[in-house]
């Protein structure tokens, strides 16, 4: 099997923090598994308005004192100046040195957006107050973000990402690779010139998947949808043909030249290893 390094192709994974023991014994394994895949990174998710900041910073300890690269996401919505600048210390304290900065989205019943109302202003202070000490990315969205006035709007706001001190973007999961490769010829053409990586959501339980597209603004494609619709509860042929439909997204993109992929695991290993395997025995 060949190496994905030798190809360039960054690889990284995505969880959210575990609630209980239970959840944080098995996320040990799963990561201690995706691991064997050499990926550059680990990324912890964390919940509105910091609700498992605290999580997400014991979940991204753990996995470095595994041995392993991990950068938590820290989003700015609510939070003051001085609230980010503390935990920007905690990270620091705890030899962190990647993170994905977020603008997050409010938790319900909050009015306020707080002293930072954009990503672009989040990475500014995390400049201002660290230097270089940290690789921040940041996200993008390739099918336009769901609260965006436009398209271009949407870009412009990406930008302002990247002007503050980017060093690399992640994006929202797509099935259409051409929405992906149109977005960076955009990006391009602006100016934008940091890596972008796709990020790749593995299909294993459709109606989960078609809530949460509907709830983010992915489009899953009519096809998709039908085909997936037909098989209606055979979940071994949802997971085979997703399989498939992924497997091929995830090789065109390579192919492509994409700069690696970002997989959002949901805390599960053996789709995101089933695909790899597929994905490593063709680069």
């Amino acid at each position: 099997m060949s190496n994905h390094k030798d190809k360039g192709a960054e690889l990284s994974f995505e969880f959210f923090p575990p609630k209980t023991p239970q959840g944080r014994q098995k996320l040990a394994t799963v990561w201690t598994q995706l691991a064997e895949l050499k990926p550059q990174f680990f990324s912890v998710t964390y919940g509105a308005g910091g609700s498992t900041q605290q999580g997400t910073l014991e979940t991204v300890r753990a996995i470095q004192e595994a041995g392993h690269q991990a950068a938590p996401h820290l989003s700015c919505v609510g939070a003051t100046r001085g609230e980010i600048e503390a935990i920007l210390e905690q990270f620091r304290a705890s030899g962190i040195q990647h993170m994905v900065a977020l603008r997050g989205d409010l938790p319900s019943g909050m009015a306020a957006v707080g002293e930072l109302a954009h990503a672009s202003d989040l990475v500014a202070l995390i400049r201002k107050a660290t230097g270089t000490h940290f690789r921040i990315d940041v996200a993008c969205y390739p099918e336009c973000h769901p609260q965006a006035r436009s398209p271009r709007d949407d870009l412009l706001n990406f930008k302002r990402k990247v002007d503050a001190g980017a060093d690399a973007a992640i994006t929202q999961y797509f099935y259409n690779a051409d929405s992906y490769f149109r977005f960076v010829e955009e990006c391009a053409a602006e100016g934008i010139n940091i890596p972008i990586l796709p990020g790749i959501m593995p299909i294993g339980n459709f109606s989960q998947l078609a809530r949460f597209s509907d709830a983010c603004g992915t489009e899953i494609p009519r096809w998709l949808r039908l085909r997936m619709q037909g098989y209606s509860d055979d979940l071994a042929s949802i997971r085979a043909f997703g399989l498939d439909v992924v497997g091929s997204l995830c090789e065109r993109l390579l192919a492509g030249g994409a700069p690696g992929l970002h997989f959002y695991t949901l805390n599960h290993a053996d789709l995101v290893m089933e695909l790899w395997k597929r994905i490593n025995v063709k680069l």
